[in-house]
């Protein structure tokens, strides 16, 4: 294998923007859905095919970090963070593909706090891309994690009154159960936004 012995660090920061971007296309596919007279499945194809390019950004990154002697800064923090972008795609990809193959969108409508969860988590994708080309200056940095941890707070009031209102009795045993399964996919990708920008500030204490 080739090693770089100066840090290409373009090519670093540039697959941590890829795969942010990615994430804004994700939470897009899935705004579709609120849409009248959309195709369910045309929107979780889309996601998968989203989700196998974040595979391989993250499998370049991967790549670019076994192939580069000297990193612009701790490999280590590299993996994890290309590992948890790629986490909340996956998440993305599940709540699309649950909702399709589960035929919840031939409900009357989906429940107002799903349309929340879905609204937090473009808001945390866009945030989140927005950041990832501020890395190489580490500058301006802290806002984008705060806001992110406050948008998982309310996500998680979301997901809280979510679940009150699948287990009220408004819907049958067998669509609560699936419900739940693509509310707590929504939610683990709340969570993993936050262990992004959690991860970004580590970063950017480290480096400061």
């Amino acid at each position: 294998m080739r090693f770089s012995f100066r840090p290409n660090e373009g090519a670093f920061y540039e697959l941590f923007t890829r795969a942010a971007q990615n994430l804004v296309r994700g939470t897009e596919l899935l705004n579709e859905l609120s849409l009248p007279d959309v195709e369910v499945q045309s929107v979780s194809e889309r996601l998968t095919e989203v989700e196998h390019d974040s595979d391989q950004i993250t499998h370049d990154l991967y790549k670019k970090i076994n192939s580069t002697f000297v990193t612009p800064f701790d490999r280590e923090d590299i993996y994890r963070l290309g590992s948890l972008l790629d986490d909340v795609m996956d998440h993305l990809e599940a709540v699309g593909n649950l909702l399709y193959l589960y035929g919840l969108t031939k409900l009357p409508s989906l429940p107002r706090e799903m349309h929340e969860l879905v609204h937090v988590l473009d808001q945390q994708a866009k945030l989140t891309a927005d950041a990832m080309p501020r890395l190489k200056s580490m500058k301006d940095l802290e806002d984008y994690w705060i806001e992110i941890n406050r948008l998982e707070n309310h996500g998680d009031q979301a997901y809280r009154m979510l679940l009150v209102r699948l287990f009220s009795g408004e819907y049958d045993a067998l669509t609560v159960l699936k419900m739940k399964e693509v509310a707590d996919e929504l939610e683990a990708a709340c969570d993993s936004f936050e262990h992004v920008a959690n991860t970004v500030e580590t970063i950017a204490v480290k480096e400061s």
